[in-house]
């Protein structure tokens, strides 16, 4: 796709400064600004991300360089530790609109899940707060060497994570998902997860497999999840989703087949819509049908498939 990297959280352009990472000596010479994130919700004023001018609560966790902007060094800071005002612990992981505050950080700054802010976030700002979250949650999940099970340590600004044990060195991950527009003539193929609302639908999904290519990914999820047939696929575009640390790959899939068969282990409910009707649910007019997370690849994918721009 020509707007391939106008998707959400693509084309930011930041520097990562890698060559920092490599020569911490250098990073030493460059003024620090902080971005700090609380249980992955970064810091904002409004619906901008608030980044601290030094480094910032130094007590909590290891900086993460997250690149070079303006002849500062970008760190990333996790002070999930810190106890905030308004936690919610009841709210659940698929809408969070809460917002938490901390007395010793500057006025009118809350804490705020990605996931609410993306579409509002400048295309840098949307980059930053997605390298910042995923990385971060990568150090919390892998504080353990997966070889020898000895405590690991991190390293190169935060981008690998030393093994004293063994020796191994450990590097962030990113899981390749397929996200599929599967059409057929005028028609799209929709489904709805069962941890999903009822009515929410959108693209299907799923995980690539060691060993696979993402065409033969895209016709094993279809068929896995619908009992649809998919024959020729194509690749649009991509998107960081870091939710916790996923590439969401989407891609054409041109369905052989139209008859629908779930697998209500994968999912609860798979639908084909005419164009029309997708125009009506993204009008909001759909009596039962609301589309898919303004913000994510499947929108974007489905707006464009309405608005013929796929090439």
């Amino acid at each position: 796709m020509k707007i391939a990297e106008t998707v959400t959280f693509g084309g930011g352009g930041l520097d990562r400064a890698e060559d920092l990472r490599r020569h911490p000596e250098l990073l030493a010479e460059l003024p620090v600004r902080t971005l700090l994130l609380w249980r992955g919700k970064p810091l904002v004023r409004g619906d901008a991300l608030h980044v601290i001018d030094g480094p910032a609560m130094t007590d909590h966790g290891h900086p993460v360089l997250v690149g070079k902007i303006d002849g500062h060094a970008l760190m990333a800071r996790d002070v999930s530790g810190l106890a905030v005002d308004g936690v919610d612990e009841e709210t659940g992981a698929f809408r969070d609109p809460t917002r938490q505050t901390h007395p010793d950080l500057p006025d009118s700054t809350e804490f705020a899940e990605l996931r609410q802010l993306m579409t509002q976030l400048t295309p840098i700002e949307a980059e930053i707060g997605a390298t910042a979250k995923g990385v971060l949650e990568w150090h919390r999940t892998h504080g353990f060497c997966s070889n020898c099970g000895t405590a690991t340590q991190s390293g190169k600004a935060g981008w690998m994570r030393g093994c004293a044990g063994c020796g191994r060195m450990h590097f962030p991950r990113t899981d390749p998902v397929v996200i599929m527009l599967v059409t057929r003539g005028n028609r799209v193929l929709l489904g709805r997860s069962p941890a999903w609302p009822e009515g929410f639908f959108s693209c299907l999904a799923g995980f690539m497999e060691p060993g696979e290519t993402m065409e033969a990914a895209v016709r094993r999820e279809v068929w896995e999840e619908t009992g649809v047939h998919v024959g020729r696929v194509g690749y649009l575009a991509s998107q960081p989703w870091p939710f916790p640390g996923s590439l969401m790959l989407g891609a054409h899939g041109e369905a052989t087949s139209d008859a629908i068969e779930i697998d209500p282990e994968e999912i609860a409910e798979a639908i084909w819509l005419e164009r029309e009707e997708l125009m009506d649910v993204f009008a909001g007019t759909h009596p039962r049908i609301t589309p898919a997370r303004e913000g994510a690849i499947a929108h974007f994918l489905l707006r464009n498939w309405l608005a013929d721009r796929l090439d």
